[in-house]
């Protein structure tokens, strides 16, 4: 979550990468999905002679489900190892380019730097979720010795459901990421440092297949993920910041959850009277925000904002720095385009139900806003919404840069009325 990852289709499976995974969105899915197992609860007793664990999601069944989909392109040990220096040494010729243009410092905490096969990525993506799901788990009936209907179906069919949807999304997400920032969050323990992460397999894959030049496309990676790391770890607010909306999105999500407790076709009813009484002018949701309340949504949105930021500004830095840094810069980027506007129906279809078409649009809506920012007040003026959680844009903003530009005019404006007023 607040993670980043380049996919094989966008220029972003990261920043550029096919598919960037976004954990928020898919653990909406994955509740929605838990939505339709409830719908099947009359086959719920098929389920319950089975020995499972107690827990809305079979992880070690997600796992296997994951990892036989990706046995495949294996990393030896030797390979590991120097291809772990190989990406930090990357990493290191990143630092001070970065550093110059976001004139930003950031904590010399990169050594987390790893090459990973398909598998490793599962492992550590498992880990993350069931992080995230822990607090759901406070809702399982069968925690409290209950045999209730309710009890069976979260251990019976939506259990199977989630937990192979899980898998699935995984497996097949491993294929496609390049790289990935992942800044742990809603850990038990505090984080201040992310990992980055490079899945070999899929960006030598890549690399054939688009004929991209080795050095320069590695480089061109790195870049990118170099720049969520001053983003988040140059401006720790912003991850207290994304931890609290992450919080106050997982209670909604608790609230869900207990509908889903309901079972049968009350729990889900929900959910369907939600998207049938969605306010007008509001076709153009996701389906995932059609299953959302009105104060669900709008939270979502000021997540979607602070995401499109990150996103966004990453694009931004990469094409500011890139350009004259990579002679072969313009030639990776224009692959990576035309091969994300021939995404076959299949990778479109599955973006759509999974959310992550909404994951794209961050980062065309973000780069955007940046660069319209940056061409009528300068870089230095578009650096102000890294000051603090109230200097972020709203997803309105982002789409009206200009009235983000009057607000940040009003408050420059305030502030010197107020010294004025002081002296």
């Amino acid at each position: 979550m607040a993670r980043s990852g380049f996919d094989a289709g966008h220029r972003s499976f990261g920043s550029r990468q096919a598919w960037p995974i976004d954990r928020r969105l898919l653990a909406v899915g994955l509740l929605a999905g838990a939505a339709v197992g409830t719908w099947a609860g009359g086959k719920a007793r098929t389920f319950a002679a089975r020995e499972r664990p107690n827990t809305l999601i079979d992880w070690e069944q997600a796992r296997g489900i994951a990892v036989n989909m990706n046995r495949g392109a294996a990393l030896t040990a030797t390979e590991r190892a120097r291809l772990d220096a190989y990406y930090r040494d990357l990493v290191q010729r990143c630092l001070p380019i970065v550093s110059a243009y976001t004139r930003s410092e950031l904590p010399p905490t990169l050594e987390r730097t790893y090459a990973f096969d398909r598998v490793d990525w599962i492992h550590a993506n498992l880990e993350a979720f069931e992080r995230m799901f822990a607090p759901l788990e406070a809702l399982n009936p069968t925690t409290e010795g209950r045999t209730s209907v309710a009890a069976v179906l979260w251990g019976g069919v939506n259990q199977t459901v989630v937990s192979a949807e899980l898998g699935l999304l995984l497996g097949y997400l491993a294929r496609r990421v390049l790289g990935q920032y992942d800044l742990a969050l809603l850990g038990r323990e505090p984080v201040t440092s992310g990992k980055l992460y490079y899945v070999e397999p899929n960006i030598r894959a890549v690399e054939r297949a688009l004929g991209l030049p080795t050095e320069d496309f590695r480089m061109w990676l790195a870049l990118h993920e170099t720049t969520h790391a001053f983003e988040f770890e140059a401006h720790p607010w912003l991850r207290d910041h994304f931890n609290g909306l992450l919080e106050r999105y997982f209670e909604f999500l608790k609230q869900d959850a207990e509908h889903l407790r309901q079972g049968g076709v009350r729990g889900l009813r929900v959910f369907i009277d939600r998207a049938r009484t969605r306010e007008k002018g509001e076709d153009g949701q996701s389906w995932l925000e059609a299953l959302m309340t009105p104060d669900q949504r709008a939270l979502f949105n000021q997540m979607q904002a602070t995401m499109c930021m990150v996103e966004g500004y990453s694009n931004h830095v990469m094409n500011a720095v890139g350009r004259d840094l990579l002679a072969t810069y313009e030639t990776i980027s224009r692959k990576f385009e035309q091969r994300q506007r021939q995404r076959t129906f299949a990778e479109q279809l599955f973006a759509r139900l999974t959310g992550l078409d909404v994951k794209l649009e961050q980062y065309r809506l973000g780069e955007a806003f940046i660069n319209r920012v940056v061409d009528e007040r300068g870089h230095d003026f578009a650096r102000r919404i890294w000051d603090g959680p109230e200097f972020l844009p709203t997803m309105d903003e982002i789409r009206h840069p200009e009235r983000w530009l009057t607000r940040m005019d009003g408050r420059t404006a305030s502030l010197a009325a107020g010294t004025a007023t002081a002296g």
